[in-house]
């Protein structure tokens, strides 16, 4: 009874008063804007391309397996786009950037080092991203076709 009525004293005195303490109100991609991105990514790069958007969390959030995509392209799309997220930048930059430096980081669960992911921004806060596999052209077509289903939604991102 000690201990239990100890713990709620320890709570009490946590959470009244603190002027630290307060609730956290976070931004994050939504069912229809990840949708939104997924589809004008898609009509950019053809329908071959696999797309994953995830949000602030790195949890999926939209999956589309392109027409005629090989089926490891689904994994490879959601590996970017969590890759983007989870370090803020390009799965590309962060590919770069890991071949020299902070090489661990590359084997770490669910990364990547490869282009084609791209975080969605609102100012300097993170609230999902988007990842591309399979696109005719390449890594770097799939980063400008993620940048384009980015900036479809842009305006709701200011």
């Amino acid at each position: 009874m000690g201990t239990r009525f100890g713990l709620l004293l320890v709570a009490a005195c946590t959470f009244s008063g603190d002027a630290d303490a307060q609730v956290l109100m976070q931004r994050d991609a939504s069912l229809r804007m990840a949708l939104t991105i997924a589809e004008t990514a898609s009509a950019a790069c053809g329908a071959i391309a696999s797309i994953a958007v995830v949000d602030r969390a790195g949890r999926i959030k939209v999956l589309l397996q392109g027409d005629g995509g090989s089926p490891h392209n689904l994994e490879l799309a959601r590996r970017k786009a969590y890759t983007a997220r989870t370090f803020r930048q390009t799965s590309a930059a962060w590919a770069k950037r890991t071949e020299t430096v902070n090489q661990g980081q590359r084997m770490l669960t669910d990364v990547i080092p490869l282009g084609g992911g791209v975080p969605i921004m609102v100012g300097e806060e993170t609230i999902g991203a988007i990842g591309l596999s399979g696109a005719p052209g390449g890594q770097e077509k799939e980063e400008a076709c993620a940048n384009a289903g980015i900036a479809k939604v842009a305006v709701d991102l200011k």
